[in-house]
């Protein structure tokens, strides 16, 4: 029961016709993934996930069939779209094939991808928004870590793996409790199963991980240790957990040697982020109703994705709203004010090539609806303007009063001071 050979032919309800199992692309603990191609060649191929011997039980059978009947929460998830069973009693789950180009995302952590502080952001913002998709369901993922998701070193889109450990939220018994490191303290004690709380701060641990290059819990107090076996992660993360950056305690503060990337990182994000990691990994420990929330974290990380400015040695750098908060981390050349483009309380940071999308406009996140975009002219790159993207006129009023209509597909100068109307919204040119 559960061998699966390459070349066997399957047949799939939903998808029509006959399908043959190809490469091998992964083993884990429970099982492969294997290609699955359309045996007329007809369309794309899928993915297969085929349980070994010892990891098909029946309640797991039972969990992927109600799964499958979902929709996915978004895009993000490589969801469960089919279950089949093979001649010898096996079974697997069909889902859609990881597009090609996404890489792990401990690949960051390691070095082997380099990505700039938009594409990270773009990456933490995306996963924020599919848990808050996944929860809103009812659902919870359980086992929230770095081995679960790949991301697009281009775009920074999320894709999410493994979710056959989904399960509806206070119902389903869990399969698993976690991935180490990653588990509420709840959990590490034995307290709690996993859940939507649960998931909540496992999301804050991935994010701290993806922008900080470290675990928050990892301080001095992990360099007592000769051993790290499981009672000390028991100690680190369940019985004693303490934030590396606690403002009442730093017993557990950062190694200047040990410990010098997240020492260099932190200082260069925002007071309100810090303070979010701060809640997530202080009162969040001990009170999960008081985590940092899904929303929350994409409200604040679209903030900080406005702020990024690209310094003339063309690194980018992080700023409060906009305000720069010191050198550029790279050359150490001061950064100036940056033109920004103010709409109410929120600012955005104008880069050659910035886009305005239609969250600037509405907050409904979505940033794949192209408003306006920087240009910078063709024979002056020092004259930068704005390009109307939408099908609408927008009305400027210049600073001295002066009146002015820039149509589909036109642009205007960035002048401080001016005020355009866009999509009904009245956003200011700031420098």
């Amino acid at each position: 029961m559960g061998v699966l050979s390459v070349g066997t032919e399957l047949d799939l309800p939903r998808h029509g016709s006959r399908w043959r199992v190809g490469s091998l692309l992964g083993e884990g603990g429970q099982g492969a993934v294997f290609s699955l191609d359309p045996v007329d060649g007809e369309g794309p191929s899928l993915a297969l996930k085929w349980y070994r011997a010892e990891a098909a039980h029946p309640e797991q059978h039972a969990a992927l069939v109600r799964l499958a009947q979902l929709p996915a929460p978004s895009a993000a998830f490589l969801w469960p779209v089919e279950v089949i069973s093979g001649p010898d009693g096996g079974f697997g789950y069909v889902m859609p094939l990881r597009p090609a180009g996404h890489v792990p995302v401990a690949e960051l952590l390691t070095g082997r991808v380099d990505a700039p502080f938009s594409t990270v952001t773009r990456l933490c913002m995306g996963l924020a928004d599919s848990f808050l998709q996944l929860h809103a369901q009812g659902l919870c993922y359980r086992d929230i870590s770095l081995g679960n998701v790949f991301f697009d070193p281009v775009s920074g889109d999320p894709l999410v793996c493994d979710n056959d450990n989904v399960g509806i939220d206070g119902r389903d018994q869990a399969r698993v409790l976690g991935t180490s490191r990653f588990m509420a303290p709840e959990v590490v004690v034995g307290d709690a199963l996993p859940s939507t709380g649960t998931d909540l701060y496992s999301l804050s641990v991935l994010i701290f991980y993806l922008l900080m290059f470290h675990h928050p819990l990892q301080g001095r107090r992990e360099l007592e240790h000769a051993c790290f076996d499981r009672d000390v992660e028991r100690q680190l993360f369940g019985t004693e957990p303490l934030f590396v950056f606690d403002p009442d305690d730093n017993s557990n503060a950062p190694d200047p040697v040990v410990h010098g990337a997240v020492l260099q990182y932190w200082p260069l994000y925002p007071r309100y982020l810090r303070d979010d990691f701060t809640r997530a990994f202080t009162v969040g420990l001990r009170e999960p109703s008081r985590r940092v929330r899904e929303g929350v974290w994409r409200s604040h990380l679209s903030r900080l994705l406005d702020g990024i400015v690209v310094c003339a040695c063309g690194r980018e750098n992080l700023t409060d709203d906009g305000v720069p908060m010191g050198s550029c981390w790279s050359c150490g050349v001061a950064l100036p004010p940056p033109v920004r483009l103010r709409f109410g309380p929120r600012v955005l940071v104008l880069n050659a090539g910035t886009r305005v999308t239609g969250h600037h406009l509405r907050r409904d996140y979505a940033h794949d609806d192209t408003v306006a975009e920087v240009v910078v002219h063709p024979s002056r790159p020092d004259l930068w303007g704005l390009r109307n993207h939408t099908t609408t006129t927008w009305s400027v009023a210049a600073p001295d009063g002066s009146a002015q209509e820039v149509g589909p597909g036109r642009s205007i100068g960035l002048l401080p001071g001016a005020t355009l109307q866009i999509g009904g919204v009245t956003a200011t040119i700031e420098a």
